[in-house]
């Protein structure tokens, strides 16, 4: 590894860290958000955890931006570990390339490196924000996201032609659902009421696919671990609320373990009066 890919982590880490006391707001945010949660009980360690979340953030970030320069092809394998999960969900993950499945996370550990290093094992397709400015989209495209990665526009849907494309490629189908949206379902994430798509659980219904939900969270430079439990899977008839509450579940499951890497910074609980 070259010098700036070896640093990368800490170099996002060190400046977020220098900027962190200049975002009062976000520091309340964060700190009010673990302590409802129920992550910690003193605004001290509160005060700790939100800062190592605030640094880690800017860290994964200028760490994903060099992933595709340190992982490829050959060693891919090596950078992910799954000693504490569940096989079926590890097979189902990596070694079933004929299924396509849901993989259902939140802004928690490295969801954008892993996305990079996934995209190694089976084809990729990832819901996500798409920049409204053409350069930025386009360097985004072209540096951020590498190997057989389809990024369709949040704003979009699943088309018909995206959901061919998904079953024709057999890809894993990458969601985000810890987002705020004032059109979602009223369920409880971390405990807390707040707004969730149930977009994954609707599509999960719907194609009877198996989902495997959690994260990937960073032990090391370039080393990520998969913390998640088994598959999940949902009958034709299963409630949608109650199938998106089962995700939200398991994802507080993950971000439970290792708090320090979650986006406490964000208006996730909009809602919580």
């Amino acid at each position: 590894m070259t010098f700036v890919q070896r640093h990368a982590y800490g170099f996002g880490a060190g400046f977020a860290a220098l900027l962190w006391p200049f975002f009062p707001r976000r520091r309340r945010l964060s700190v009010a958000n673990i302590i409802k949660c129920g992550i910690a009980s003193d605004e001290s360690e509160a005060r700790r955890i939100a800062k190592k979340a605030w640094c880690h953030l800017a860290g994964h970030v200028c760490e994903a931006l060099c992933v595709p320069g340190v992982v490829n092809a050959g060693n891919w394998r090596e950078h992910l570990d799954f000693g504490e999960a569940d096989p079926a969900a590890v097979k189902l993950l990596l070694d079933t390339p004929d299924e396509p499945i849901l993989l259902v996370s939140s802004h928690h550990g490295v969801w954008e490196a892993a996305t990079n290093i996934l995209s190694f094992a089976r084809p990729m397709m990832a819901i996500a924000r798409v920049m409204n400015n053409k350069l930025v989209a386009g360097w985004m495209a072209k540096h951020h996201f590498r190997g057989p990665v389809t990024i369709i526009d949040k704003n979009h849907g699943f088309t018909t032609g995206i959901l061919r494309k998904w079953e024709e490629d057999r890809a894993a189908m990458t969601i985000l659902m810890d987002q705020h949206t004032s059109k979602g379902a009223r369920l409880t994430f971390l405990g807390r009421p707040a707004r969730t798509f149930t977009s994954a659980a609707r599509l999960a219904i719907r194609s009877g696919r198996r989902i495997v939900v959690g994260s990937f969270v960073r032990t090391a430079p370039y080393r990520y671990k998969l913390v998640g439990g088994a598959p999940v899977a949902f009958p034709r008839d299963a409630d949608v609320e109650a199938a998106a509450q089962v995700l939200n579940d398991r994802l507080g499951d993950a971000i439970r373990r290792y708090p320090e890497q979650y986006l406490w910074a964000h208006r996730r609980w909009r809602d919580d009066k």
